[in-house]
């Protein structure tokens, strides 16, 4: 019997680095805060099957890559897009290197009390970018997640099909409330990334707000037209949203009136709505996403 090695590829994950921008003595300090992870995928399968590692580029290597680029890179490390790219850049010259995935988790921090080297950290969100680079070519596929929003009212949910099962009773008025997680892959990489991510969170948070909802799963489809009108260099983009469910609590037992006013907040079982909205069907994006992530 013959065996086959599969699809392989290895690197460095969770190289935590913090740059600090302190070049001018006369400006306030900046800060980035990045968990990246590097992935590589090329003729390595002597490493699997003969134990031969003379073509591994080691995985203390790409950790140490990450930290020196922190500094090496200059203006490309502020932003993360541009960090990944960079770094995406450097891997593809090693010769047995077919692929590399870059993947950043950016910690936002907030200035505290406009101080020039004091900061809290923004725990709201975490922005997130994918740099896929393969033959010669690099795609960015950009993203946040762990981003809670809550509406109180202006959300329905009724005439949904029923079968034997069906116990849930149909609402016209209910807190609606997700954590967002999305993906929007970009046509290009010149890009102003802050500027874009700027604009793609004021359209989620916008639309959000904005829109009359009578699903979560209408609520994606208008953040992701939202965020497709603010960012032209955006093709795509993913959502994955929980439905963190809100149950109105039944106070007759005490006498009192509850007019949604008091709740349960159940953090499971939970709805998972997902959808992808594109701009048209003859792009595929599939391959700029990181197959090892939920979506």
């Amino acid at each position: 019997m013959s065996y086959v090695l599969g699809h392989n590829q290895y690197g460095k994950a969770q190289v935590h680095v913090v740059r600090v921008f302190r070049d001018d003595p006369n400006a306030p300090h900046d800060i980035v805060d990045y968990n990246v992870s590097v992935a590589l995928t090329g003729d390595f399968d002597d490493a699997h099957i003969t134990g031969d590692q003379a073509k591994v580029l080691t995985t203390d290597a790409c950790k140490n890559t990450v930290n020196a680029f922190a500094k090496e890179a200059g203006e490309a490390v502020r932003q993360p897009e541009s960090f990944g790219l960079a770094l995406a850049e450097h891997f593809a010259k090693v010769p047995q290197v077919e692929r590399v995935r870059v993947n950043i988790e950016a910690f936002p921090w907030q200035r505290a009390h406009n101080h020039p080297h004091a900061f809290v950290k923004n725990g709201d969100y975490v922005r997130t970018v994918t740099v896929t680079r393969s033959e010669g070519e690099s795609t960015v596929v950009s993203g946040l997640k762990d981003l809670t929003v809550l509406k109180t009212t202006d959300s329905e949910f009724h005439g949904f099909y029923q079968d034997k099962y069906t116990t849930l009773q149909p609402t016209n008025d209910r807190i609606m409330a997700t954590a967002v997680t999305a993906q929007w892959a970009h046509d290009a990489t010149d890009v102003d990334w802050d500027k874009s991510f700027d604009s793609v969170l004021d359209a989620i948070t916008g639309s959000f707000a904005a829109a009359y909802s009578y699903a979560l799963q209408h609520t994606l489809w208008e953040m992701g037209t939202a965020v497709l009108d603010a960012a032209p260099s955006i093709a795509e983009v993913r959502f994955s949203c929980p439905n963190k469910h809100h149950f109105v609590i039944d106070l007759s037992h005490f006498g009192l009136e509850n007019n949604n006013e008091v709740h349960h907040a159940a953090d499971r079982p939970y709805g998972l709505i997902e959808a992808t909205i594109k701009r048209s069907d003859e792009v595929d994006m599939t391959a700029a996403y990181d197959p090892g992530q939920a979506w």
